[in-house]
């Protein structure tokens, strides 16, 4: 009667247990998400306490390079990541024949012109070196934002996927420079001008807003979003995952933390 007793109030101890967990035996979805360190990692490392207690446990994978976090999510080393823009996710998967999407927006990061020897970007010298990145869309978008600050003309309908053979117009004869992204903040060493992508130039402490000659505006359609493979949009934690993110909490904490470096897009 005793080991009998001792039986159940064992099982009631156990069923109680379970009742505090996700379930008895079931462990927190683990959900891995590759990014770049900032602003994308920083923000999914805020948003690990909400998924936790939404039952998913964040795994943040960071990446140096624009290449191998959609290599890694196509071949299901990772369940998302989170680095780029629409325009770079199109053409990547195009030129790859990758079949990702996006899982929605987060956040905006206007790239801008920087410079070590300069004050005002119409004091560029003729003749000086202006470093862009080498991908094609940011190429593309670094040439446009050149061109916005009156230092070349590009041809007409050029648009976002612009390259250097569509200048038509180039006043200062400024020599264009192409640069893997991650290396641009580098590049100041050697150049007049850098338009460096914003998580790299926050990288190496250059603020958008105090530091750059001149920057992107509110209109830029390179809103940074969580790209998923096609499919996985409405997986529950891929859904949990965009719902933290979107949230009035992350909202508030990108306005207070970036200061307008990054803006969000939600």
């Amino acid at each position: 009667m005793k080991k009998s007793l001792f039986g159940l109030l064992a099982v009631a101890a156990l069923t109680a247990g379970c009742l505090t967990l996700t379930g008895c035996g079931k462990k927190a979805a683990e959900l891995k998400v590759g990014a770049t360190p900032v602003p994308h990692a920083e923000l999914l490392n805020f948003v690990k306490p909400m998924l936790e207690k939404d039952g998913v446990k964040l795994v943040v994978v960071e990446f140096s390079d624009y290449v191998k976090p959609n290599l890694a999510l196509n071949d299901k080393e990772l369940d998302a990541n989170y680095f780029q823009h629409v325009p770079y996710l199109e053409s990547f998967c195009k030129d790859r024949k990758l079949d990702l999407v996006s899982a929605g927006n987060v956040h905006i990061e206007p790239m801008g012109t920087y410079s070590k020897t300069i004050k005002n970007i119409a004091d560029v010298p003729v003749g000086a070196k202006v470093s862009i990145p080498n991908d094609p869309t940011n190429g593309g978008r670094a040439l446009n934002l050149l061109a916005k600050a009156g230092l070349i003309k590009l041809k007409e309908g050029a648009g976002i996927g612009a390259v250097v053979g569509d200048v038509v117009d180039n006043p200062k004869g400024i020599k264009i420079v192409e640069v893997e992204a991650a290396l641009l903040p580098r590049s100041l060493e050697d150049v007049s001008v850098a338009v460096i992508n914003c998580n790299y130039a926050l990288e190496a402490k250059l603020n958008p807003v105090k530091d750059s000659l001149f920057t992107e505006g509110g209109e830029s359609p390179y809103a940074n979003l969580v790209a998923v493979r096609k499919g996985d949009e409405k997986r529950e934690d891929i859904v949990k995952l965009m719902k933290a993110l979107q949230s009035q909490e992350v909202k508030k904490h990108i306005l207070e933390k970036y200061k307008g470096a990054v803006v969000p897009a939600f």
